[in-house]
């Protein structure tokens, strides 16, 4: 597998200090550059890379550290530099730890996991030769076939790093899935959760019991036919083709910590007045009393909140997609993944939110109205799903079951209300009618579920709801 060596020093590498550390494999190993030179890879003799190395980044958010590696990094603003060593090379791996120890004797600071930076000695390589091409061409790579590329992580948290956005980008554009290996003890940010949606691509996780398994739904998984995929139960049939659920997937403890979960759409009229956020922004202050800690378009979550930063960002990369993460701070755990884009509508943000909460602690249902009430009257909003959910306050997604969210109120904007035909949208077959919010001649509708979130009866309501407001 690769191996992760991150070092996170108190000031910037310079051009030396990241020359010094080049030459942990001596002075006639390889360099190249890729990525408009945002990566330095160390190559063998034929060219082929045994360490790649990303451009420093300037933390400048508090907790991501902590959060991503369990790591103790120097006070913000830190420098987070990612080296990677290619699979199964032993004096690779080595060469990663070189180059982190010789960043951190130089510029301060610690590195990530610690054991792995403890020498500055030149990293003998003569000889040595690794994958070829194309599995070595992307760095977060591991083994690549017809249908998959595999990446094989040994962090503590799978994060939505840049190298696994890239990842992610190149096995789109080249139709194939992407599956993520981890060893059991690993978990995953929710970033890369909410991006792992299409079949093959899929969280592959190592068990001592049953080989592999799928780290969201339990299966039981084999390779098989160039990618992972689950294998059939001995009384599986045609009509009936069931896969066998992992014992580890199935050791599940109700902790009470909850997570609120928020997803909702915002669809502004193109202006290049349009400052973008707002909404998002919004919901955070009402529910916890601040603002977003930090946002960045990878993980960690490198800048300081803004909203004009954002809005710069979205409009430089229009009319492509803006992808970005935003993170709360270590007191009140929170994360969400914002997706801009420009469609006929106007502006859309889509937005995936969640908070954490622990056992002696009551997710704010209470404010759910005025956080709803504030988004349709002030930010377009176009629709809104609440959920509570049995699931850590870290939010780090555990190779567990854990059980789906419970939807505690739905919200449908103002405009989707006025176009819906007739009173549909005020007259539902639920036992509570929808409290209007905003203006009584545009009103949005604001839904309340009344199943219990302690089971799934919330979930029979919304699709009730569901299929009235579609005339089913």
């Amino acid at each position: 597998m690769t191996k992760d060596v991150i070092a996170l020093t108190r000031r910037m590498p310079d051009p030396l200090t990241v020359l010094a550390g080049l030459l942990s494999g001596g002075p006639d190993k390889l360099v190249e550059t890729l990525g408009e030179d945002a990566v330095v890879r160390l190559c063998d003799e034929e060219g082929r890379p045994l360490v790649s190395v990303e451009a420093p980044l300037l933390v400048q958010v508090a907790g991501e550290a902590e959060r991503l590696l369990g790591a103790t990094a120097p006070a913000v603003p830190f420098w987070w530099t990612e080296a990677r060593a290619t699979t199964g090379v032993e004096e690779a791996e080595r060469l990663a730890g070189t180059f982190a120890a010789r960043l951190i004797a130089l510029a301060g600071g610690s590195a990530w996991p610690p054991e792995a930076a403890r020498s500055v000695a030149v990293v003998k390589t003569d000889g040595v030769s690794v994958a070829p091409t194309p599995a070595a061409a992307q760095p977060a790579i591991d083994a690549l076939t017809d249908k998959v590329a595999v990446v094989i992580q040994d962090r503590p948290v799978v994060a939505m790093t840049a190298w696994l956005s890239d990842a992610f980008r190149a096995t789109a554009e080249a139709e194939l899935g992407l599956q993520i290996v981890t060893s059991p003890g690993t978990t995953l940010s929710p970033a890369v959760r909410n991006s792992l949606t299409g079949w093959p691509s899929r969280w592959v996780v190592q068990d001592e019991r049953d080989g592999y398994y799928d780290g969201l739904s339990g299966a039981v998984l084999r390779w098989q036919n160039g990618m992972f995929a689950p294998v059939e139960a001995a009384d599986a049939t045609a009509d009936d083709p069931r896969t066998p659920v992992a014992a580890s997937f199935k050791e599940f403890a109700d902790t009470g910590e909850r997570q609120l979960a928020i997803s909702f759409r915002t669809v502004h009229p193109a202006d290049d007045r349009l400052v973008l956020g707002g909404a998002l922004e919004a919901v955070w202050r009402e529910l916890t009393g601040n603002p977003p800690a930090g946002w960045g378009t990878a993980e960690p979550a490198n800048l300081p909140w803004s909203l004009r930063q954002l809005t710069d960002v979205a409009h430089d990369r229009s009319p492509a997609p803006t992808w970005v993460v935003v993170v709360g701070s270590p007191d009140r755990p929170g994360l969400a993944t914002v997706r801009i884009s420009r469609t006929t509508g106007g502006v859309e943000e889509d937005v995936t939110l969640a908070f954490g909460y622990g056992a002696g602690e009551e997710p704010p249902v209470d404010a759910l109205p005025r956080v709803a009430e504030i988004l349709a009257t002030r930010h377009h909003l176009q629709s809104m799903l609440i959920q509570i959910r049995k699931a850590r306050r870290d939010l780090a997604v555990p190779p567990r079951f854990e059980g789906p969210g419970v939807p505690v109120a739905f919200v449908l904007g103002a405009e989707e209300v006025r176009e819906m035909p007739g009173d549909r949208a005020r007259r539902t077959p639920l036992s509570e009618p929808p409290v209007q919010l905003g203006p009584k001649t545009r009103p949005a509708l604001y839904y309340p579920l009344p199943g219990d979130p302690s089971d799934l009866s919330g979930w029979q309501d919304f699709e009730r709801l569901m299929r009235h407001l579609k005339g089913a």
